[in-house]
């Protein structure tokens, strides 16, 4: 199609024919920090680059600078930039939990999209929430959108070793507890594995999110692993707004590319990066905004028995830098490609198909990213549970070690199977207060149980589910026991948690009607998990849950609104909103 025979969106605003009283009106503040009339009144796209950065949000902070960058693509590609800012989500800074603004970050661009002369858009993606918060905005839109990852930090050191962006906070929690350091000392380790811009530099949420728009199609070939200050960051800056307004004249629009086979694609994907238990919570996410209808069986169909083949923590040796050297996402997909594990066909941002864009990528340091037939795993994604205290939950059995499988898993008589007596916690602040409580008689046959912790009980999904055993048995050597919640984990955590359980406890979900001393059976074989209790003792029990009052107007209507894990945490009403660009907003004067 030729651009003559494109009507851009932002000259109903600017250079409207038949209202120029409006086009007036739109036109003159425009001028008021330099721009022109020639340069709004031309065939010129104009793109938006939704700014997440701030220093609020200290995981996208480079974007302000990355925004110059993509400004220059912008008006290299023929194209008029203009950034706006859309509602802050820092992973690590906001009470009582990020979860809180994911839908709200989409909804804040969604409108903007919608209501302003835009023609296209970038996403400046990176922390956690940020990411799948943007393409589930640009999905309900449908404006022509391309991401771009603030990359991750560099490798972070402590002490001589290798310290990881969260993975070695958990690691000193329990260090601390046994004894082994002081408060100094703790707080020299985070700070060791946080040593430049950038977000975690571990294959936690942040940057599996962002491997994962890549393998949506939704980012340039290799952008989601390049670490924020490599000179290449920049130059990917550059490319992205170049293309975005390239986009806009191939009418190229996240319908056309965020299709099943992406979504299978994704899923596979994040087996393959040995990803965050959060990834199927924001995946559906972006589905369901899409309109492609993804649930956790399909996480289970397409993605549970594919190999691990990326080897970085938590669940592996190596951080990002490593795995950005071996040749990120493109390597990845260039293997699951060649074992015919993946769509080939699905088209991404670039205006090619993934093949086309990663077939000729190769591993340049097999330590790190490995092969389909020396796997860091076998049949390594994350699996799908159910019983009598949820109706599903997902378990990231790549992250089962050695210790924990001899220890619980291991029963010659029944492998994979354990059983075990319920400790069962109302929120983080009752496991903070009594897990060292002696009278609990906590000991290593036990599961620790969180509860209260989900979108409605929260409210948000708090990261609380990877619960360190008591001091008493870190002291003897044992360092994680079974857990089970209706919250989340940390991506950062290598703890092999049963999580996300859907219905929560506070909507009605099994784990309501837990009592300490239950006995719990967890059979692996049959991804199953439930209760030892007499049914009828168990449909008699009280399945109501006492939640913290709101705080904000805000928390009363995200709990009102919001699905359980297992649907994305979306408000489902939300999401019925699809092509919203299609038709353009009444007139403001």
């Amino acid at each position: 199609m030729k651009k003559t025979d494109i009507q851009l969106r932002s000259r109903q605003w600017f250079d409207d024919d038949a209202d120029p009283g409006m086009t007036a009106l739109y036109l003159e503040r425009y001028l008021n920090f330099g721009l022109t009339r020639e340069e709004l009144q031309s065939q010129r796209p104009i793109i938006g680059i939704a700014q997440t950065g701030s220093d609020l949000v200290p995981c996208n902070r480079v974007h302000v600078e990355l925004a110059d960058r993509v400004k220059q693509g912008i008006r290299d590609g023929g194209g008029i930039p203009l950034e706006f800012p859309v509602h802050p989500i820092q992973e690590t800074g906001r009470r009582p939990t990020a979860a809180l603004d994911r839908n709200l970050q989409c909804l804040s661009l969604t409108e903007i999209l919608h209501g302003y002369p835009l023609d296209g858009v970038v996403l400046t993606t990176g922390c956690d929430k940020t990411t799948p918060a943007l393409l589930m905005g640009a999905a309900s839109v449908n404006l022509p959108a391309i991401a771009l990852s603030g990359g991750p930090m560099l490798n972070g050191h402590y002490l001589g070793r290798c310290a990881g962006s969260g993975t070695v906070i958990w690691e000193a929690r329990k260090r601390l507890a046994r004894g082994e350091i002081d408060t100094e000392a703790f707080m020299q380790a985070a700070a060791g594995s946080a040593p430049s811009a950038g977000h975690c530099n571990t294959m936690g949420t942040a940057l599996t999110m962002n491997c994962l728009a890549e393998a949506l199609g939704m980012m340039l070939p290799g952008c989601a692993s390049i670490p924020a200050p490599y000179r290449e960051r920049a130059q990917m800056a550059y490319y992205t707004g170049k293309r975005a307004v390239q986009m806009v004249w191939e009418q190229l629009t996240p319908d056309r590319i965020l299709t099943r086979a992406a979504f299978e694609n994704a899923i596979a994907v994040c087996s393959a990066l040995g990803g965050s238990t959060n990834a199927p919570i924001h995946i559906n996410a972006i589905a369901a905004h899409a309109g492609v209808h993804i649930t956790l069986e399909d996480w289970q169909r397409c993605g549970q028995r594919i190999p691990q083949l990326v080897n970085c923590q938590p669940v592996g040796e190596y951080l990002g830098e490593e795995f950005h050297r071996a040749g990120g996402v493109p390597s990845v997909t260039a293997e699951l490609l060649g074992a015919g594990l993946l769509h080939g066909d699905a088209l991404t941002v670039s205006g090619r198909t993934l093949e086309e864009n990663c077939r000729d990528s190769r591993s340049a340091d097999r330590r790190v990213i490995r092969t389909v037939d020396e796997p860091v795993a076998a049949e390594a994604g994350l699996m799908v549970l159910s019983g009598n205290l949820f109706d599903s939950a997902v378990m990231k059995v790549s992250a089962i070690d050695g210790e924990f499988r001899r220890r619980y898993l291991s029963d010659p008589t029944s492998p994979n199977v354990m059983e075990g007596r319920a400790i069962v916690f109302d929120g983080p602040e009752h496991y903070h207060a009594e897990i060292d409580n002696p009278a609990l008689n906590i000991d290593e046959e036990c599961i620790l149980v969180m509860r209260g912790a989900g979108p409605k009980g929260y409210p948000g999904s708090a990261e609380v589910v990877n619960m360190q055993p008591p001091t008493a048995l870190l002291e003897k050597g044992v360092q994680s026991l079974p857990t089970i919640g209706d919250g989340r984990q940390s991506g950062t955590s290598g703890s092999p948690s049963i999580l996300n359980a859907s219905p929560e406890a506070a909507d009605g979900g099994g784990l309501a009607r837990l009592r300490n001393g239950d006995r719990i059976r967890i059979d692996l074989n049959l991804r199953t998990v439930d209760a030892l209790v007499p049914e009828t003792e168990w449909r008699a029990r009280d399945a109501q849950l006492a939640t913290p009052a709101n705080q904000t107007w805000w928390q009363q209507l995200y709990r009102r609104e919001v699905s359980g894990l297992d649907g994305g945490a979306i408000f489902e009403s939300m999401a019925d909103y699809r092509n919203i660009i299609a038709r353009t907003p009444r007139h403001s004067h």
